[in-house]
């Protein structure tokens, strides 16, 4: 009892360095989307939905190697932990002479820690270093980075957002000029503009026509009734074989043969159809590209800072009047078990 409380009384009397404490807190949040749920309802009135996979991610990435690395190369973590004013059984590679990166990644994730409330979804990251300032620097870069990151995740997702719209755009474009190209060589090829429109210009030609062999052929039977002499009789007969002959050729350019209107009509509505589905398509495709610039212009992830990183006053480890007590404690209660078992041990060979 009195050896362990002895080396205790020595080590955090005398040995045992200062360690500081710098905590700061934060909060991973999106922009508010609809949710059905009583939670979202609740979360509706503020603005925001919870983001705790990204929270997830901000704490895997803090205690990363990633991490550590900046750490290491702007702010000489590595060295504030092994310097020599740092007690050896404190210091990294103290004990052992095993300086490696892995080895500071381990010692590294015992002098930080994330904890995350899941009612509040507010994450607090605390730092321990050998000097105050050294514990709010780390700490200081680790948010920046942590927000670099959410940065960095907002614009892959805005990259990635407008890049698949602008693909459908493409693509929707080449779909349009296609079937405008297709149309456009059908109507050279056929030598038509519009079947409908020029079928509809022909039967009014037609109905023309019809009206004047009708005047003609009664202007004729009434001269064949009350004058059959009458000179103008053949004329009319003539005319009226003209008219009859020019509306069959009319009728035959509407509907009759392979070089109709009627027969050139099928395969000019059917392009006419893929052309306009395919300008209706691309419209579709620029309104989602519009959107989805719209969208990009805002911020997916927030990391919004509730606390800023402190900087220590005082040193909160190691807590030395505690420690000693708790190896007098133990000793004691060692002690104490040792002593049964050697009077039980006594008894039984008595």
């Amino acid at each position: 009892m009195v050896l362990p409380t002895t080396l205790s009384v020595i080590y955090f009397g005398l040995m045992a360095s200062d360690v500081y404490t710098s905590e700061s807190s934060f909060v991973v949040r999106s922009p508010e989307r609809q949710s059905a749920s009583p939670l979202g309802a609740l979360l509706k009135g503020s603005g925001f939905s919870r983001a705790q996979d990204d929270s997830y991610t901000v704490h895997d990435y803090v205690l990363s190697r990633d991490a550590l690395a900046i750490l290491r190369d702007q702010l000489k973590l590595d060295k504030a932990y092994s310097g020599t004013d740092v007690d050896r059984l404190s210091r990294f590679a103290g004990l052992d002479a095993d300086n490696s990166f892995e080895a500071l990644h381990r010692y590294y994730q015992k002098m930080v820690k994330v904890q995350t409330d899941s009612t509040s979804s507010i994450t607090t990251l605390s730092v321990k270093a050998f000097t105050a300032q050294d514990a709010v620097n780390a700490n200081r870069l680790l948010l920046a980075q942590s927000e670099a990151l959410v940065n960095r995740l907002n614009e892959r997702g805005r990259q990635d957002m407008i890049k698949f719209a602008q693909s459908e755009v493409t693509q929707a474009e080449g779909k349009a000029k296609a079937a405008a190209l297709a149309l456009s060589a059908y109507r050279n090829q056929q030598g038509v503009v519009d079947p409908e429109r020029q079928a509809t210009v022909q039967l009014q030609q037609v109905a023309k026509l019809q009206d004047e062999l009708i005047a003609t052929t009664t202007q004729l039977a009434q001269l064949k009734a009350f004058t059959p002499q009458n000179p103008q009789i053949p004329s009319l007969q003539n005319r009226a074989k003209t008219l009859e002959a020019e509306i069959v050729k009319e009728n035959t350019k509407v509907t009759g043969g392979q070089k109709s209107l009627a027969n050139k009509a099928t395969d000019f509505q059917r392009l006419a159809l893929e052309s306009d589905f395919a300008n209706k398509q691309l419209a579709s495709t620029m309104a989602s590209l519009e959107s989805a610039r719209n969208e990009a212009q805002r911020q997916q992830v927030y990391l919004e800072r509730v606390a800023q990183p402190s900087l220590p006053d005082v040193a909160q480890e190691p807590r030395r009047l505690r420690s000693i007590f708790a190896a007098f404690v133990l000793g004691l209660a060692a002690w104490g078990i040792l002593s049964m078992l050697l009077a039980g041990v006594r008894e039984h060979q008595d």
